[in-house]
């Protein structure tokens, strides 16, 4: 709402279909993935104005209600975060009921937090707090639960089930809402902002709930040898599953299209298809998903037929003359295993017409004694244009099978596998989508259970399939083991430590697995890449928000492109490895 020129984010309360007043929003986030000072202006705590809405004359900036007794406050989300949250001065006023309308983005283990602000919202007032979120992928990168959690005195009442594919999602509980005679103002408090409401209008019968799913539970889950949070896998599959469906309708794309490797990224991303079909008729059932999905051609008949999944998602494995049948039959069978469309391109023709032409041009013969990183991107290159223009031919939009480990150190062809109008796995590490791959293999989310037919990829090491298979190629020959990876990454962008404040570490990490001298090399290979592959990380595709270990340079993780690439912390850190 503009007021006096400037732009505040405020919250319009209503009552009996009367407005009653504007909150305005008392703290702004400006960190992380946030940028509201950017647009908005704070509201001061204890200020109080008049604006004209139509007819009507009402109180704007800090109020405070009185309905049906019970006086009513306002924590407009981010003020119930910052450490002198509002909930103090409102108890100080005699408020019995907090409400919080938020837009809170979601991030692993993050609801955990929620409860916790949301509990203590209540405890500060001796009253109860009701918290209500956003739902849904709003923009694009971030992602919202849609979570509602009412609590009172310290304890949280009900919570709904997060992720639901409904518009919206209604939970509902019994309480005892203090009046003003019960919860008295402290001595500090003022009649500033308080506005009396006409009395509340009858309500009969009960409102429709839902309350949080079972899955909303965590227990520790031992995969691949590691301890993982049941939890965890479970947001996973449906944060993602709620975003790519989120895509789909706003995007208005036809359905999707995956480069279908054989391999764990694009198996999991052709799973969360699956899965974003399974949850979204779970919720809406076929009349929904075709009212929500109107633009799509066909969509009504696919679904009675049982034939969805064929018209919503295609995939390609595109072979070359280092494509094995191993991973051909594994991107087969989980294309049949999930319903896809599949199709088979042998793209090894246009790997030779493109050497032999450099060659002809140049006069140089190519070998992979001389030209290795040549030889290998060139066969990711040439997969490009024929799954661009399967999904132009399809009206589709075209998803990036790369993920935040690769992201990390640029392993990944430019032009090639990085193509793609969206990154689903961009925010999520290796070792943890490996993990995530073999609980859908064998568990899977409570109402879908497990999808068997992984087993012909979570069996495999994962391999770029790029040089002769003579060479045994594997990701973690190229680079190192995942785990190590993934938790030298925690170590230097999360933490922001030193290479040798890394390497010290990650030896405790991994003490008596790797030799102390290995886990060096691999801290110097790991800050050297990341510093040679920002400009990689500037031009992938858009990926969702999961953690505070995503890597998006435009909204969270920024670096230079060219840099000292970490020279001196290098030569500290290979001096520490030699002594």
């Amino acid at each position: 709402f503009s007021h006096q020129g400037q732009l505040y984010n405020c919250n319009l309360i209503c009552c009996d279909g009367r407005p009653l007043g504007l909150v305005a929003k008392k703290h702004l986030d400006g960190s992380g993935i946030h940028y509201e000072p950017r647009w908005f202006s704070q509201w001061p705590v204890g200020k109080l104005a008049h604006v004209q809405m139509g007819e009507h004359a009402l109180p704007f900036g800090d109020v405070v209600f009185s309905l049906g007794g019970t006086k009513v406050g306002y924590e407009i989300c981010h003020d119930a975060w910052v450490p002198e949250r509002h909930a103090c001065d409102l108890a100080t006023r005699g408020v019995g009921l907090i409400a919080n309308p938020s837009a809170s983005h979601f991030a692993f283990g993050k609801n955990a937090v929620v409860k916790e602000l949301v509990s203590k919202g209540s405890a500060l007032i001796s009253g109860v707090y009701v918290y209500a979120n956003l739902l849904g992928c709003e923009a694009g990168r971030a992602l919202y639960g849609g979570d509602r959690i009412i609590a009172s005195c310290g304890d949280i009442i009900t919570s709904g089930e997060r992720f639901t594919f409904r518009d919206v999602e209604l939970t509902a509980a019994l309480v005892d809402l203090p009046t003003a005679s019960d919860v008295a103002p402290q001595e500090s408090s003022t009649g500033y902002g308080l506005v009396h409401a006409p009395a509340l209008p009858a309500h009969s019968g009960t409102a429709p709930t839902h309350a949080a799913g079972a899955w909303e539970s965590s227990r520790p889950l031992k995969i691949m040898d590691q301890e993982v949070s049941s939890l965890k896998l479970e947001e996973f599959a449906r944060a993602v599953s709620r975003g790519l469906f989120d895509y789909l309708c706003k995007t208005r794309s036809q359905g999707f299209v995956i480069s279908l490797s054989g391999g764990a990224d694009s198996a999991a991303i052709a799973c969360l298809v699956k899965l974003m079909l399974t949850f979204a008729l779970r919720d809406l059932g076929a009349t929904g998903i075709c009212k929500k999905l109107s633009h799509i051609h066909g969509l009504s008949t696919a679904l009675a037929d049982g034939t969805a999944m064929r018209l919503l998602l295609a995939t390609a494995y595109q072979s070359t003359g280092n494509s094995s049948m191993i991973t051909h039959t594994a991107a087969h069978t989980v294309a049949q295993a999930v319903g896809a469309q599949f199709y088979d391109i042998d793209v090894e023709p246009f790997v030779r017409s493109y050497t032999n032409l450099i060659e002809n041009a140049t006069q140089h013969r190519f070998s992979w004694q001389e030209d290795d990183l040549s030889l290998q991107n060139i066969q990711s290159r040439v997969r490009s244009p024929s799954i661009w223009m399967l999904a132009n031919l399809r009206r589709a939009l075209l998803l990036c099978t790369g993920n935040r480990s690769e992201a990390s150190v640029g392993y990944s062809t430019m032009d090639g596998d990085s193509s793609g109008g969206l990154s689903p796995l961009g925010g999520i590490d290796k070792s943890f989508l490996r993990r995530w791959l073999v609980w859908l293999q064998t568990i899977g989310p409570s109402e879908t259970g497990p999808i068997p037919a992984l087993r012909l990829v979570t069996e495999q090491a994962p391999t770029a399939e790029l040089r002769p298979s003579a060479a045994k190629q594997t990701d973690e020959a190229d680079l190192m083991p995942y785990d190590v990876l993934d938790c030298i990454e925690r170590f230097a962008i999360r933490d922001r430590l030193s290479p040798l404040e890394v390497w010290r570490k990650t030896c405790g990490t991994f003490d008596g697995t790797f030799a102390q001298m290995m886990l060096g090399q691999w801290v110097m290979r790991y800050f050297k890449l990341w510093a040679a592959s920002q400009w990689k990380r500037e031009r992938y595709a858009s990926s969702f928000h999961l953690d505070d270990l995503n890597l998006d340079p435009k909204t969270w993780c920024r670096f230079p492109i060219l840099s000292g690439g970490f020279d001196s912390e290098l030569a500290d850190l290979k001096a520490a490895i030699e002594s």
